[in-house]
């Protein structure tokens, strides 16, 4: 029992510990705030990663993102997109705001714009930046690509992967790569079959990676979903990828 207590309290010091490596940043989309997060190698001129997170906001997942891109060699900085009194309290909430952002993709843009603005003031290289995200965060990675924001690339994972089918293709000029679980019930082959068509025809650079036996938020450890595996196999992708791109 004391062994279990010490090991509990020992796990417990080590997470607060990484915890303490995120710095609050607060930023601003006119008059509403916006409560970022960046990790402590700001002002390093090191290449920087932009994370978007999941439909709920800032969570575990994306925290844990963060630092361990830090002992990688990158600034990391996880976006606000809903801003401070919009945080979704539950699923329900959070799908109506989600959705919100997906259908006004111009306004999903913009936020992405204001953090990639803001990775760049905490002293990432401005040339050497790249953009993920997790589940609605992953469709804002896509979006980061359709806008032709100045990015080495984005990697979508599990992330919606349906446009509004009245959105005309167009170029995408950055690389991109895409992490699907086999089994995510929010993606339709149709869905699949109309994104192909986009990366081609916009002469995207693109990669479509998809994880045997796994859910729609198989990466994230607090999900029913989590396929520890394959959740291993797409960060080591991820990381490969940003190799790849930002160094």
């Amino acid at each position: 029992m004391k062994k279990i207590f010490l090991f509990m309290s020992i796990t417990g010091i080590l997470n607060f510990a990484e915890a303490q490596q995120l710095k609050p940043v607060v930023y601003h989309d006119g008059s509403q705030k916006l409560n970022g997060l960046v990790t402590s190698n700001t002002g390093k001129k090191l290449p920087g990663v932009l994370i978007l997170p999941a439909w709920k906001g800032i969570d575990e997942e994306a925290k844990d993102a963060a630092v361990a891109l830090e002992k990688q060699g990158y600034i990391a900085f996880i976006a606000d997109i809903y801003g401070e009194g919009n945080i979704p309290a539950d699923n329900t909430s959070a799908a109506k705001i989600a959705g919100q952002y997906k259908q006004d993709y111009a306004a999903y843009q913009h936020r992405i714009s204001l953090a990639l603005a803001q990775l760049k003031r905490s002293g990432a290289n401005a040339g050497q930046i790249a953009v993920i995200g997790y589940c609605f965060g992953g469709t804002g990675a896509l979006e980061a690509a359709r806008a032709n924001f100045s990015v080495k690339g984005v990697v979508s994972i599990h992330g919606g992967l349906g446009k509004d089918p009245g959105r005309a293709n167009g170029p995408i000029h950055t690389k991109v790569l895409i992490e699907h679980p086999a089994e995510d019930g929010s993606v339709t082959p149709e869905n699949m079959n109309d994104l192909i068509k986009e990366m081609n025809e916009g002469k995207a650079d693109w990669q479509i990676i998809t994880y045997a036996h796994s859910k729609h938020t198989f990466t994230n450890p607090q999900s029913p979903d989590y396929n520890e595996v394959m959740a291993k196999r797409a960060w080591k992708h991820t990381l490969l990828f940003l190799e790849e791109v930002l160094k």
